[in-house]
């Protein structure tokens, strides 16, 4: 039997290697120190200076940016509350891709149309408005009891020289946004909001599943079903929030226009447009809608704008406490109450944003206890 002897270059990197390791057994880097002692007073003041720095270099870096997180919100928002209609195209054969680009193009469409019928006219009524803001002010004095008022704290006549001080000279648009350089700020700041909105919205609509996937990649593997049913019903019921607002709006907007062409109020077809816009506003929605068609209602005449502010009056205590409380209740399954008490808070706690969101959080907070908590709590 043929025996082959081992390579002699074994033979010889057998010694390099033995030097390299004696070398690097030989090295002496000193002995480990002891222990940082964590109990100290310099120790601990230390990193309690650190802890308390960066956490105030976070909150100024979040203060800061708080205008775009607003953004983000709002856009996450809109793209939840506009997915379901984009499942509605789907599941009529289309693409997501197609899907959402139908469903933009539906809302660009509405929005052009809005722009084309209702702003042009809304324009004309108040700049008529503000050129006839000084005889409306004049008439006020042939009521008898704001005569009175007039003739004893002069009511009337400074309300009209501070009229006239805006108006006359052209300055009330100028004025009001702090300057021509409040003006362009204004619009400017409007029209890129306006813009990144659509673009975020469009890209989280888009998205939207596969964010949803790498959110739950964080969750452990057990209960990622579980997790990922909550999540698509949360997603849901904002929709389901859209839906019912875009519901609420229109009956706000037909009963307005209704309204406008029983009593000849001017422009009934752009303010009622006008509405359907603030019917998206929680709380001061109808309070902007009321304020603006109560002043066009003026134009015409004083008895013309009082009925239309007692009707639009009527109208939101209607919809607070008989259309809202139902429509929530079929679409977000929320007690009526917990609806308005979620618009309150919200409102008063983040303005228009919480607002916005109270009430899909609302919701999603009342499923997580009923599917989460609740049980728990039986089987204790």
């Amino acid at each position: 039997m043929a025996r082959f002897a081992k390579p002699k270059i074994g033979v010889k990197l057998a010694p390099l290697l033995r030097r390299r390791v004696s070398s690097k057994a030989m090295e002496d880097f000193g002995e480990a120190g002891k222990p940082v002692d964590t109990t100290h007073p310099f120790y601990f003041g230390f990193m309690v200076t650190v802890g308390a720095l960066l956490a105030l270099t976070t909150l100024r870096a979040l203060a800061s940016a708080s205008a775009v997180f607003i953004l983000i919100i709002v856009s996450i928002f809109l793209a939840a509350g506009l997915n379901p209609a984009v499942l509605f195209f789907q599941n009529r054969g289309l693409k997501r891709g197609m899907a959402v680009g139908a469903v933009m193009a539906s809302v660009l469409l509405f929005v052009g149309v809005f722009i084309a019928v209702a702003v042009p006219p809304l324009i004309d009524q108040g700049n008529a408005f503000l050129n006839n803001a000084p005889q409306l002010v004049r008439d006020l004095n042939n009521n008898a009891f704001i005569n009175d008022l007039n003739n004893k704290y002069g009511v009337i006549d400074s309300l009209q020289s501070k009229v006239n001080s805006l108006i006359k000279d052209g300055q009330f648009a100028i004025t009001a946004f702090g300057g021509v350089i409040g003006v362009g700020k204004a619009v400017v700041s409007g029209l890129v909001s306006a813009l990144t909105i659509l673009v975020l919205t469009l890209y989280f609509l888009a998205s939207l599943p596969q964010v949803i996937d790498i959110g739950l990649r964080f969750v452990p593997a057990s209960r990622r079903i579980r997790v990922s049913k909550l999540v698509n019903a949360i997603v849901g019921r904002v929709g389901s929030f859209v839906g019912g607002q875009a519901i609420i709006a229109t009956i706000a907007s037909i009963f307005i226009l209704i309204m406008g062409l029983i009593i000849g109020m001017p422009y009934a077809g752009p303010l009622a447009m006008f509405v359907l816009i603030c019917g998206f506003i929680p709380l001061i929605g109808h309070f902007i809608g009321m304020s603006v068609v109560t002043l066009v209602s003026l134009t015409k005449s004083p008895t013309t704008a009082l009925v239309a502010l007692a009707a639009y009056v009527i109208y939101v205590q209607i919809e607070n406490y008989v259309i809202t409380p139902r429509i929530m209740k079929r679409s977000l399954s929320i007690p009526g109450l917990v609806t308005i008490i979620a618009a309150l808070l919200g409102t008063s706690l983040l303005g228009l944003i919480g607002g916005l969101l109270a009430v899909p959080i609302a919701a999603a907070v009342l499923l997580i206890l009923d599917e989460v908590v609740f049980p728990r709590a039986d089987q204790s």
